[in-house]
């Protein structure tokens, strides 16, 4: 114990109560938080005591640590972060970020009462999937439209409503499995489909199809498989043949596009990837697809295609479980119109932005960037620009990178590069805005491609510290 202090020393939870601070504290965080958090600071001074440890033991002090402490508990775990890593769609960081229309109609959303399931018009019930139809209607060419939380549960959902006790033909070589340990077959048992498989790992033929159509079948699934490629001596059956065949048959073929799209990423400078327009009009009945990848917006997932098959889906009783909230329809609803304006979507379209910006920008950028890092991290590390390949994410054009440009940043010297790499990137992750690089290549690197704010990033590097590692 420390010789100066004793345990006699330590104020009692009045005295410390009746200081300034805590009556700020109290005022701010309410009296019973606020007490708890004093009573740990009092518990947290005894135990340094009897451990032999110098502390303070004055009321002021111990006010002020308990308002530390309330502050640490206040802060939410929902940060927002500069996602310098490379990957556009980045799961672990949130995805797409909302275009500023789509974040002003979910806050209005937040703020007042909505005319969510109510028909202004007659003055009845309504139903919320009527705010959005009509739009995915338009942007589809589809005779009708449901939405549901995710693209997971937009396949549970139809499988469940189109095949459940029937049986679902797929293709071998798409039953895929996605993040999350999401595996179609497992999905299918849920729904309470038989799964037939047909074809082989890299080659399936119409015939196999029509060989295992029978008295039984629900329908037939084809998969977009977005998260992977088979190359090499392959084969698959398109979409527009299939639908002829199922047509004839008189079931339902539902294609499901994983990420999904509703412009061609070929005149952003992307590889091509089937549209819900173009399943749409190669004969699907249904198309599912997300919203919260390519197409920019909240996560969602969308269902459309014929109208009979639609309201079977929504007679459904998940659909209720599935469905989405207010907040996100309205984001919705504001994300899809931005694409009745195709001309102007790649600049208010913040996912498009970032797969559309040109590298030189984005090497001038990291022009401007490299003083400010190099003076943060000091002349312990060497940095440089640096070439980088970005990717989409979140399992989409996962066999595309788009060229773009960063800073590297690397120990001065090699000894123990690894362990200083690893505190170096935990550094940046301890700033007021947590800043999420990746480690290659024996550097840190950022990629800068979703760089937008320059000034709240260079401002947010003012209060870099880094301790030396062990």
């Amino acid at each position: 114990m420390s010789e100066n202090v004793s345990l006699r020393d330590i104020p009692s939870v009045d005295d410390v109560l009746k200081t300034a601070a805590m009556a700020a504290a109290i005022d701010h965080f309410g009296r019973p938080a606020a007490v708890a958090a004093l009573r740990a600071a009092i518990e947290a001074v005894r135990t340094a005591l009897r451990e032999g440890r110098e502390c303070s033991v004055g009321a002021t002090d111990i006010a002020n640590e308990t308002v530390a402490r309330l502050e640490a508990e206040a802060a939410p775990n929902i940060r927002a972060v500069f996602n310098l890593t490379g990957t556009i769609l980045h799961t672990n960081l949130g995805r797409a970020i909302l275009a500023e229309t789509a974040i002003a109609a979910a806050t209005m959303a937040m703020r007042d009462a909505v005319a969510l399931e109510f028909d202004l018009a007659s003055g009845q019930r309504g139903e919320r999937d009527q705010l959005v139809r009509r739009l995915l209607c338009e942007l589809t060419g589809a005779e009708d439209a449901t939405v549901v939380n995710n693209n997971a549960a937009a396949v549970l959902l139809v499988l469940n409503t189109l095949g459940q006790r029937r049986e679902t033909v797929v293709s071998r070589s798409e039953l895929i499995e996605i993040g999350g340990a999401f595996r179609l077959p497992e999905i299918m048992a849920r729904a309470g489909t038989k799964l037939i498989e047909v074809g082989t790992t890299n080659r399936t033929h119409l015939k196999d199809y029509a060989a295992a159509i029978g008295p039984k079948t629900g329908l037939v699934l084809k998969v977009h498989t977005s998260n992977y490629r088979i190359e090499g001596f392959t084969a698959e059956v398109p979409a527009r043949a299939l639908a002829a065949l199922t047509r004839e048959r008189g079931i339902a073929l539902v294609h499901d596009l994983g990420s999904g799209t509703l412009v061609d990423l070929s005149a952003y400078g992307l590889a091509k990837e089937p549209t819900a327009a173009e399943a749409v009009a190669d004969g699907a009945d249904l198309v599912t697809f997300s919203g919260d990848k390519l197409l920019g917006g909240p996560q969602t997932g969308f269902i459309v295609g014929r109208k009979e098959l639609i309201a079977r889906i929504n007679r459904n009783p998940m659909k209720r479980a599935l469905r989405v909230d207010k907040i996100r329809l309205a984001a919705i609803e504001a994300t899809l119109r931005l694409y009745r304006d195709p001309e102007r979507l790649s600049v208010r379209l913040p996912t498009l932005r970032f797969m559309a910006r040109r590298r030189d920008d984005i090497n001038a950028l990291a022009g401007r960037m490299l003083p400010l890092i190099t003076t943060a991290v000091g002349p312990a590390f060497r940095c440089e620009i640096a070439d980088c390949a970005s990717e989409i994410g979140s399992g989409a054009l996962p066999q595309q990178t788009i060229p773009s440009a960063g800073i590297a940043i690397r120990p001065a010297t090699a000894r123990g590069a690894g362990r200083v790499l690893t505190a170096l990137a935990a550094a940046f992750r301890q700033l007021a805005v947590p800043v999420i690089g990746r480690i290659a290549d024996n550097a840190l690197i950022f990629d800068l491609r979703c760089l937008e704010d320059e000034t709240g990033f260079a401002h947010n590097l003012e209060e870099f510290q880094m301790s030396a590692p062990a």
